[in-house]
């Protein structure tokens, strides 16, 4: 029996007889549905084309129009919209072809009040049901969309413009950069955007199982294949069918397991820790690394069939310190998430701030900045993150700021013009540079496009030993 959660909703009843109309209307409008009703297919479609119906009851004969020919209007139409197809002619056959044709259901006139009630409630859970998957489709899609990874670097827009042109195919994916680089979230971005999208993501850390645990946990094992498997169970390979399988650290992976995914790989079959059966499989594999796997090729650590079979579409992810641009809209991005969860109001950093931020090399990458900006805004009380609070957390982790925190104001100043001396230098001259490339090599022009006294600016350029061609120091 259907639920009786099933919330009011908007139906049109086309047919050409008066009492079904009211009979369809009094017996749905008892149970809180809104109802119209037409009586020719003509009135049926401009009703449909005004209003959001939620249901539609349709006569298969009506005088002037054919009930089919009016289903596929309605499914080329509205194709959301279910249909319940009603039929006193040939009902057999008539509702068969419908259902070919679309139709959710159908009713044989005459039909009684409970099996109305019962064929439209059902055709309503299923239509609700079927709008919250798309709506958990859509969540997924913009958690893992690329508006979700921060960056308008160029290397970057070209990493998006090639998952965009692999993510719909099957082709195995590797993913090639450092720790931090935000490869899962690459790894998520292109299973969002594939086929196999409303299937499931598994991610397997390669480096966190033995040998032995990760065959078990990728092919899973019959009972009594080893001490402790009490009974049988499925791995990855078999609970994951239809989905995506991201492999991480993949240069972990013992040469056994190699050779095993390899056959996976190749024949889409798999055999579990002490069976002896194959098992089919469909899924599809992107791998990640953070090491040259091609040294590992050469040490003898890494099967180079393997390689090349992971490697049909290799994407570099570069680290931060290649993109530093966009480390502004990084810090920016955290800082917002962080507030919110968090509950503080941080308007942002100061410009000192943001300019040691930018010019710090960041070995852990985005996940090191993420952290940073988390301990800041957990940390800091002021509503302006200050060169003075990037100082405190991150003095210790910067190795051109010393070995120790600063324990008097006299010190923290030092420390202060030691940082901006060796890091606003190569801005400072970076914007000479540019300034009179742009202006082709005229100082006074230079001077007037960045607002400076032509004095000041020739000053600076000096100071960093530039001559008019803007790229050779001056003698």
């Amino acid at each position: 029996m259907i639920s009786d959660a099933i919330k009011p909703a908007q139906i049109l009843v086309i047919d050409d007889e008066p009492v079904i109309c009211d009979g369809c209307r009094l017996v749905l409008c008892e149970k809180g549905h809104t109802v119209d009703t037409c009586g020719t297919g003509q009135d049926g479609m401009e009703a449909v084309r005004r209003n959001g119906y939620e249901l539609i009851l349709l006569d298969l004969k009506l005088p002037d129009a054919d009930g089919m020919d009016l289903l596929k209007r309605l499914q080329e139409e509205k194709p959301r919209t279910p249909v319940i197809v009603m039929t006193g002619f040939s009902s057999v056959q008539n509702a068969v072809a419908a259902m070919k044709q679309g139709a959710f259901d159908y009713l044989s006139k005459p039909f009684s009040d409970d099996q109305l009630v019962f064929a439209a409630e059902k055709a309503l859970a299923a239509k609700r049901l079927t709008e919250e998957n798309l709506a958990l489709r859509k969540q997924l899609y913009a958690m893992f969309d690329f508006s979700n990874i921060v960056g308008e670097n160029p290397q970057l827009l070209q990493i998006f413009d090639e998952i965009r042109k692999a993510a719909p195919t099957d082709s195995t994916i590797l993913l090639q950069g450092e720790s931090g680089t935000g490869k899962e979230l690459f790894a998520k971005a292109i299973h969002a955007h594939s086929k196999r999208s409303s299937r499931q993501f598994v991610a397997a850390d390669c480096s966190t199982f033995s040998a032995s645990l990760l065959e078990s946990e990728l092919f899973g094992h019959v009972k009594g294949a080893y001490t402790g498997a009490v009974s049988d169970k499925a791995g990855i390979f078999e609970m994951a069918k239809g989905g995506t399988l991201f492999l991480d650290e993949v240069a972990n992976l013992s040469i056994e397991i190699q050779g095993k995914l390899l056959r996976v790989m190749e024949l889409q079959e798999f055999k579990p820790v002490g069976g002896s059966v194959y098992k089919k499989t469909d899924i599809r594999i992107i791998a990640a690394t953070n090491q040259d796997l091609k040294e590992l090729i050469r040490a003898g650590r890494f099967r180079d069939d393997f390689f090349y079979r992971l490697n049909v579409v290799p994407l570099y992810l570069p680290p931060l310190r290649e993109r530093k641009d966009d480390v502004p809209k990084l810090a920016y991005h955290f800082l917002r998430i962080f507030c919110r969860d968090i509950g503080k109001r941080i308007e942002g950093f100061s410009d000192d701030a943001l300019e040691l931020l930018i010019q710090y090399d960041w070995p852990g990458n985005i996940r090191q900045l993420k952290n940073v900006v988390e301990r800041l805004v957990i940390l800091t009380d002021g509503d302006v993150l200050s060169f003075e609070d990037l100082i405190d957390h991150m003095y210790t982790k910067t190795r051109s700021m010393g070995n120790s925190v600063p324990g008097t104001v006299d010190e923290l100043k030092a420390a202060k013009k030691k940082v901006v001396e060796k890091h606003y230098a190569r801005i400072e001259k970076a914007f000479l540079m540019k300034a009179l490339s742009a202006a082709g090599g005229n100082i006074t022009e230079a001077a007037n496009r960045t607002g400076m006294q032509r004095s000041n600016f020739s000053t600076l350029m000096k100071k960093h030993g530039l001559s008019r061609d803007s790229e050779k120091p001056a003698s």
